[in-house]
């Protein structure tokens, strides 16, 4: 039974932000906000499951992925085949930057493929709309390691308290939840509370 697998889009939000992932994953607290809903709209065309080529590509879109070795399960946006080298690919809105929360994401659901089709995966790709350009991503030894680092942290997470705010302004501005979490106003309480 995967019912206790962690789903690939959660580790994404961990390495976003620990406390974002609690809300989210431990409470099931979502919310919207404009980059969520301009995400969605993005993600509409290939939000499907489909099997079509593309030159010498074979591509299969929305692929069901899972680990029982890391209790990891999800879907990846897309898998691209050609010469029988797999290539996973997943679709972002934002800008081309190194978010080690995509790659994190990435790496999982290429952990996943290998160990369901027993085949080494070297590299993925993250395509950012708002460069317009694809990411590679090398599967490197470091970055499976602190993959699977994390996917260990988010599980151990799941019966800790929750965890305090960030200190990143950016990730609290962007984020969903910020009217739920109340970063900001938490960080003043606790300042007030140490005076």
């Amino acid at each position: 039974m995967t019912e206790n697998y962690l789903p690939l889009a959660y580790l994404n939000a961990w390495e976003y932000c620990p406390r974002r992932f609690y809300w989210k994953y431990v409470l099931g607290e979502m919310a919207d906000n404009e980059h969520i809903v301009f995400g969605r709209h993005l993600h509409r065309n290939i939000d499907e499951p489909a099997q079509f080529k593309e030159g010498d590509k074979l591509i299969y879109q929305q692929q069901w992925v899972w680990s029982d070795r890391l209790q990891v399960k999800g879907l990846i946006d897309a898998v691209e085949e050609t010469d029988e080298e797999l290539v996973p690919i997943e679709y972002k809105k934002g800008r081309m930057a190194n978010h080690l929360n995509d790659h994190f994401q990435l790496c999982a659901a290429a952990i996943c493929l290998e160990e369901n089709l027993i085949k080494t995966i070297t590299y993925g790709e993250i395509f950012y709309h708002a460069n317009r350009r694809r990411q590679r991503v090398q599967f490197t030894s470091q970055l499976r390691h602190l993959t699977e680092e994390s996917i260990k942290l988010a599980h151990l997470a799941v019966n800790q308290p929750m965890p305090s705010p960030i200190d990143n302004a950016k990730k609290c501005r962007d984020c969903s939840l910020k009217n739920l979490c109340l970063p900001s106003e938490i960080k003043y309480i606790k300042t007030c509370a140490e005076q």
